[in-house]
């Protein structure tokens, strides 16, 4: 019975995680096309010329992304091995990961000037992404909760 019991939870983990990493994927491939757009956008032949730190929006979605996919490679290693220490560690990354989750929408909803904190966006990808989760908000919300559902799922 404790060894059905085992392979189901090993299943649930997987499928969980699984669903974390094509957050990532997602993320990583939303970023590529920001990037793309951009590179369009500013008609230049190579990317020599560009100025690094105008991409910041670009290049923190491209982080989180391939973040997430790390997270969801340790999620799949604990699971298959089913290593305590291995399990503990992934656990404690997914509970980090979702207080500052926690602390970022605190910091948006307490904070009415939230956006004075973020550097300049001169790409205007920023403002792009945020008219586009503003006129999609129902979905957003949905996706938001199935994200934080997924990671409390981990952790238990």
């Amino acid at each position: 019975m404790a060894r059905v019991a085992r392979t189901c939870l090993r299943s649930i983990l997987k499928i969980v995680n699984s669903t974390l990493g094509l957050v990532g994927i997602a993320m990583i491939l939303y970023g590529l096309w920001m990037l793309r757009v951009w590179k369009r956008d500013m008609e230049t032949p190579s990317f020599d010329d560009f100025d690094y730190t105008a991409l910041w929006f670009i290049y923190t979605f491209l982080s989180i992304g391939a973040t997430l996919c790390l997270i969801t490679c340790l999620g799949h290693i604990s699971a298959d091995s089913s290593n305590g220490f291995g399990l503990s560690c992934y656990m404690v990354i997914i509970f980090l990961l979702l207080l500052l989750e926690t602390l970022v929408a605190a910091d948006i909803l307490l904070n009415s000037d939230w956006e004075k904190d973020l550097p300049e966006d001169p790409t205007g990808r920023l403002h792009d992404f945020r008219e586009f989760v503003e006129s999609n908000f129902d979905f957003f919300k949905w996706i938001a909760m199935l994200i934080i559902l997924v990671q409390v799922l981990s952790c238990v």
